[in-house]
């Protein structure tokens, strides 16, 4: 185990389930990470091994076959899992938060009916809120559903759909405007539904088409697409939580939890920048000395490391935060700004030690530097980011004039 980043009062339980990540990390993904990148494929057998570990199941209920585990484990594994490959984590998150979305909000029957076979992996989620038009505005949403006997018909479309083919289960936020008089405020009117789907391409069930694959600069071998609904069908009671108006709420609870997610891939990918780093200053001769002797280097080195153990420590914060109940918008805005930022700097400065061959597809470092600026956009961008940070602290320290 690395000197950095680490957590105090874990469980004997959360320690053993860490270890066999991490030593799962260094086994199977960090050896093909690099070349399935490259390809862009997606990487069926490290899912597979994940399905078998039961990371799929982490945070679902004992109850429903899944391990019952904390936030804070799902986050330290997810650290764990980006420090490998930052892809194979978002395999696992968009389905963490359908499955937590689930959990909180869902009917007994739908918890009943998809927490089962998501804790196995057999049923693997996604989710959708974006836009081609609307970036982080979610309350401008444009895709709707209305209201035809036992059924909802929706049309739409959506755009940056994290496992948008591989899923089979996609939680899809659209506007819907029964009950809810004209003049309701956006957020009031909009509904969560539960969409099932074939995994793969093109029209995976009536009305429903997902075009294919969007070629990105980094962020590779996981799918990334776009959602189209043209008449789309969707039953009544697959209205998460069986009530419409409210699924504005549950989406801003599942994202809520996903920005911690977002911050532990930064910080997971930072570590492994930081290990590169360190790792080739003292391979790396120059002026008749390893570069990591070189003072300019140094001062290098305790940036990268300094940053890597704060933002460690600002997502365990935010974990333990929601883990014990309290409302951690906050602390989980300012983990997932922190982290991604210093992921950011930590990746370009361990590009920068590596010279020349840092530009060199043959180094991991390369892949890294593509990976980074996915996390500065992901989950609410930077500046929405610091938008929520500064409306909580204004209603924390409102001023009593």
């Amino acid at each position: 185990m690395s000197r950095l980043a680490q957590t105090a009062g874990l469980t004997d339980v959360q320690r053993e389930i860490l270890a066999t990540v991490r030593d799962f990390v260094d086994k199977e993904i960090l050896p093909v990470a690099t070349e399935l990148e490259h390809r862009d494929e997606y990487p069926q057998a490290i899912v597979d091994g994940l399905k078998e570990l039961g990371l799929f199941g982490l945070m679902i209920p004992e109850e429903y076959g899944g391990l019952g585990e904390s936030l804070l484990t799902y986050a330290l594994c997810v650290e764990e899992i980006a420090r490998g490959w930052m892809s194979v984590s978002g395999i696992i998150n968009t389905h963490f938060i359908v499955a937590y979305m689930l959990k909180q909000h869902g009917t007994q029957e739908q918890k009943d009916h998809f927490l089962p076979r998501m804790a196995a992996g057999d049923i693997r989620g996604a989710f959708s809120m974006s836009e081609p038009g609307l970036g982080s505005d979610v309350s401008a949403i444009t895709s709707k559903a209305v209201r035809d006997g036992e059924e909802y018909v929706l049309n739409g479309q959506k755009m940056w759909l994290t496992n948008g083919g591989t899923s089979s289960l996609v939680a899809v936020l659209v506007r819907s405007d029964e009950g809810h008089p004209e003049g309701t405020a956006p957020h009031k009117s909009m509904t969560t539904f539960l969409v099932e789907k074939e995994p793969g391409f093109g029209e995976v069930r009536p009305g429903l088409t997902i075009p294919g694959k969007i070629d990105k600069m980094g962020y590779k071998g996981v799918d990334t697409t776009e959602l189209i609904m043209d008449g789309l069908r969707v039953p009544a009671d697959r209205v998460l939580g069986g009530v419409t108006g409210r699924g504005f709420y549950q989406m801003m609870d599942g994202v809520e939890v996903g920005r911690v997610n977002v911050a532990a891939r930064g910080c997971g990918v930072a570590q492994r920048a930081f290990e590169l780093g360190v790792s080739y200053a003292q391979q790396r001769h120059t002026f008749g000395k390893p570069i990591a002797q070189h003072q300019a280097i140094q001062f290098k080195l305790a940036e990268m490391a300094t940053k890597v153990e704060a933002a460690h420590a600002m997502m365990v914060n935010a974990a333990r935060k929601k883990d014990s109940g309290e409302r951690n918008d906050l602390e989980a805005g300012m983990a997932k700004y922190l982290a991604s930022e210093y992921c950011k700097e930590v990746v370009e400065d361990a590009f920068r030690i590596h010279g020349g061959y840092g530009f060199s597809k043959e180094y991991e470092i390369e892949r890294l530097y593509r990976e980074a600026p996915m996390l500065l956009i992901g989950e609410g961008t930077a500046e929405i980011q610091k938008m929520i940070i500064g409306r909580r602290l204004l209603e924390e320290y409102r001023f009593q004039g």
